[in-house]
């Protein structure tokens, strides 16, 4: 569909607009019966009601969920249109960035802890810091890793057409290490979110199962080693969407590019895709690292539970600076100088 043009473009935003609104009803309804099983105390109606007005009153908080769904997904495409672009990614940027006075308020409830008690909580003076420090140098990393990229080499045919000659020159084909971006943790987490979310739904009492649904919770060891095998698995997942190596050679050949020392054709799809599954496990364990790094600092600290992690970093960066760019750009088309000049 996206080959067709602004058509195929029209069909997939109003496939995704549907099932966006799908998805939305289900979790509603999924939330809903998790708020009235676990005796939420802060909703106003009938949760507690019986007979058709349960019914009733289910069926309106369930679709206030979707509405809710409904008007954030028009944001995002309100942003799109008439702003600077990433409209879904500016709601999730905005919903970190407000967490953010929560998470200082978080550790200045562990400094208190240590100047009330320095016996037991006298840890927290060294800990608190070296969170300040790890997420400043988590920031780092992650801006470096976003701009890096393999550039494969690629020399272009001289050819005559009537009196001029075209062709000739060298170029690069650019290969981001962070090609996936956050979907390999996205995917990761919602799938290992399943036992936890069954967990709250059953609440099941000691035994087999419930020693297995603790080792999956997200502080369990299982957990963070599934964690890291499924981040890498969906990275080349991402990645044989998103890349064919053999339509690559192919594009390659037809306009007279080759790249120095490889043989056209299949040496030189096998070559892309070798450097492509280097590449991408870099880029995988880069995300496994991030993605874990919160989970093993809250079990060695016992700093549990803080806002802000690997995950939301990595977009908190990421649409910082697609953001940047993407202004930076707007204002040179308007030949005013860059954007922090």
């Amino acid at each position: 569909m996206a080959k067709e043009g602004e058509e195929g473009r029209k069909k997939i935003a109003t496939i995704t607009r549907y099932v966006t609104v799908i998805l939305g009803l289900i979790q509603g309804t999924a939330y809903f019966f998790y708020l009235r099983n676990s005796g939420y105390q802060g909703t106003p109606i009938a949760m507690y009601t019986e007979g058709w007005q349960q019914v009733f009153a289910g069926v309106i908080i369930i679709l206030t969920f979707t509405a809710g769904t409904a008007l954030m997904m028009w944001l995002g495409e309100q942003i799109n249109q008439k702003g600077i672009g990433n409209g879904i990614s500016i709601l999730l940027f905005a919903g970190i960035v407000a967490r953010m006075p929560h998470t200082v308020g978080q550790l200045w409830t562990f400094l208190q802890a240590a100047m009330e008690d320095p016996t037991s909580y006298g840890k927290y003076y060294a800990f608190v810091p070296l969170f300040v420090v790890l997420f400043l140098a988590v920031i780092w990393v992650i801006v470096f890793m976003n701009d890096s990229e393999r550039r494969i080499p690629v020399q272009y045919a001289k050819r005559v057409v009537g009196r001029k000659m075209y062709g000739g020159q060298s170029s690069h084909i650019p290969i981001k290490v962070a090609m996936s971006g956050v979907m390999p943790i996205i995917f990761a987490s919602s799938i290992l979110s399943i036992p936890s979310t069954i967990q709250m739904f059953t609440n099941p009492g000691p035994g087999i199962w419930k020693s297995i649904l603790d080792a999956l919770s997200s502080t369990g060891w299982l957990y963070s080693v599934l964690y890291f095998l499924l981040i890498i698995m969906f990275a080349y997942f991402y990645l044989t969407i998103q890349y064919n190596p053999i339509e690559m050679a192919n594009n390659l050949r037809q306009s007279n590019g080759t790249i120095p020392g490889v043989r056209p054709g299949k040496p030189t799809s096998d070559f892309i895709a070798k450097i492509l599954s280097k590449i991408t496990l870099i880029g995988a364990l880069f995300l496994a690292v991030i993605a874990l790094l919160p989970i093993v600092f809250g079990a060695l600290t016992g700093m549990h539970n803080m806002s802000l992690g690997g995950t939301s970093i990595i977009i908190l960066v990421g649409v910082a600076l697609d953001t940047v760019k993407q202004m930076e750009s707007q204002m040179m088309m308007r030949h005013y100088k860059g954007f922090l000049d």
